[in-house]
């Protein structure tokens, strides 16, 4: 049988007592599971801890996609493999049940058959869904589920939305001055934030797949698009330029990454360079596809205001994050106006840091 906890009590209707070393473990495998960030997309981050008689005797996490999922990296750091028919598995998310780069996992864990299995939430995939847990739960081990579900869902954002929606998931960002501009009148935008704010902001390009930008912030910021003031992978670089009026020697283009160049015009590939041709009417939403389809489960659209505003008006965001400084332009191009669900604030030196969330999409991680 499959229960859940709906409730994190000292018990509950269902008979299923949450002790805190439940809790406990379900947060080290969480712990574990953010150590993955930028390195498993399209994949869910997953963290597994393995207990025994109130000891950890192994943990993992998911670490690159296409390698070893979290259950098998822990299981390989249990030292007596005898002790796992008697222990207890906390996995953040509901392990897979089907065939992909790596074994379904419920094939792995049925091999050494524990007494339990603590999920804490339901894997989205429809392929998987419920199956995990059910497969487990009719050869006889005890599978709970709902353990920290919210922290595991919040987490995995990304993939839950990523996986209703059939396309990235979606990061605004921008920097804008005190007087809301979010560049100069001649689309001068350098420095708007502080030196703190901009280095976060290349940590972020490395915990998502792709950064994009438009037409207007190439010609004239000829940005390189990388996280050179963070240790990490640069991200993959998507670039609007619909009528291809920009001249490949910018920057962003020799860099050796791979580029893909959405416009309306040519459908090609040219060493880094890919040209992806899409239908004028439909431009966004053609472009969010095929990138879905090409495994990038989300991207960092870093503008400018034009850009912004475009995935604004079409309602293609889920999260923004935005700075503001406390310099003045007086005048300039006007920052983008977001309306959401605030979520946090955070001090950067001097520059305020807005996290906001898209209300619609939000209702796809978040419980009620």
């Amino acid at each position: 049988m499959v229960q859940k906890i709906l409730k994190i009590t000292s018990a509950n209707q269902l008979g299923y007592v949450c002790v805190m070393p439940d809790r406990q473990y379900m947060q080290r495998a969480l712990d574990l599971a953010i150590k993955g960030v930028g390195n498993v997309s399209p994949n869910p981050m997953v963290g597994c801890v393995i207990g025994y008689k109130n000891e950890i005797i192994g943990e993992g996490w998911h670490k690159k996609f296409g390698d070893a999922h979290a259950e098998a990296n822990a299981i390989d750091t249990v030292k007596d493999k005898d002790l796992l028919t008697e222990s207890v598995f906390y996995i953040t998310l509901e392990p897979c049940s089907i065939i992909g780069k790596q074994p379904a996992c419920t094939d792995l864990i049925l091999k050494y058959m524990p007494k339990k299995v603590v999920i804490a939430s339901k894997d989205p995939n429809p392929d998987v869904n419920g199956n995990g847990m059910r497969i487990l739960a009719d050869a006889g081990i005890e599978v709970i589920y709902g353990v920290m579900e919210q922290e595991s869902i919040t987490l995995n954002r990304r993939f839950f939305v990523s996986m209703s929606q059939n396309r990235p998931y979606l990061i605004l960002k921008w920097a804008q001055t005190a007087d809301s501009f979010i560049a100069r009148k001649d689309f001068d935008s350098r420095w708007i934030s502080n030196e703190q704010s901009r280095q976060l902001v290349h940590k972020w390009r490395t915990e998502e797949d792709a950064i994009l930008i438009g037409y207007n912030t190439v010609k004239y910021d000829n940005p390189l698009l990388t996280a050179r003031s963070w240790q990490g992978r640069n991200p993959v670089r998507i670039i609007v330029d619909r009528n291809l009026d920009l001249d490949i020697t910018h920057k962003v283009f020799n860099s050796g990454e791979k580029v893909y160049l959405f416009n309306t015009k040519r459908q090609k590939s040219r060493e880094n360079i890919h040209y992806v041709q899409v239908d004028a009417s439909n431009f966004l939403s053609v472009m969010l596809s095929y990138l879905w389809q090409h495994n990038i489960g989300s991207v960092i659209i870093e503008g400018g205001a034009k850009t912004i505003n475009e995935f604004l008006a079409a309602g293609y965001w889920d999260e923004a994050r935005v700075f503001t400084a406390e310099t003045k332009f007086g005048t300039g191009i006007e920052a983008p106006v977001i309306t959401g669900e605030y979520d946090t604030e955070l001090n950067i030196n001097g520059d305020r840091l807005n996290t906001i969330y898209n209300p619609k999409t939000k209702l796809l991680w978040q419980k009620k």
